[in-house]
């Protein structure tokens, strides 16, 4: 068992959700911060640049920072839930990952990943297969900017 000060020991393994998934060997009580999302910084035109052609990213935007976290910590193998038992927490320009109920050694870590600032041709399927699962990994708030820019763009087409 973790000290109240130590971070859980996490294990990275294949998961039904999306090719791997973090897990914890240890309980964790809820609030705990189970790990940082870290990596180097860099801005989102290389990040643009860089994962151009690629269909996975790990990317992790911070509002009010020019520049987004390159995954590489175990956080990055943190998939996306509707029913999510962690959360991010944001303190300056670091992102910690804090449990939001006690969780059992053995179950997947996963959060809301609340995606935003999506192109018209980006596809954010969920796999996630919650009950109240939404479909996307986009943010309410994204999902109502995108029918709200194809509603605009249906009323130019019918006038056209």
């Amino acid at each position: 068992m973790p000290s109240r000060f130590s971070h859980p020991r996490l294990i990275i393994r294949s998961s039904a959700i999306h090719a791997a998934g973090c897990y914890t060997l240890d309980p964790i009580p809820r609030g705990r911060r189970v790990t940082e999302y870290s990596g180097p910084r860099i801005t989102k035109r290389v990040a643009d640049r860089r994962y151009a052609d690629r269909p996975v990213t790990y990317l992790f935007g911070i509002d009010g920072y020019p520049e987004v976290i390159d995954g590489f910590s175990a956080a990055m193998f943190l998939n996306h839930s509707c029913s999510p038992n962690c959360e991010t927490l944001t303190v300056g320009d670091r992102v910690f990952i804090r449990a939001t109920r006690d969780i059992q050694p053995g179950e997947e870590l996963v959060y809301e990943y609340n995606l935003y600032d999506s192109d018209d041709d980006e596809d954010a399927t969920c796999y996630c297969g919650a009950n109240q699962c939404r479909g996307t990994m986009f943010s309410e708030e994204e999902v109502e900017r995108q029918k709200k820019r194809m509603a605009r763009k249906g009323v130019r087409k019918a006038t056209v």
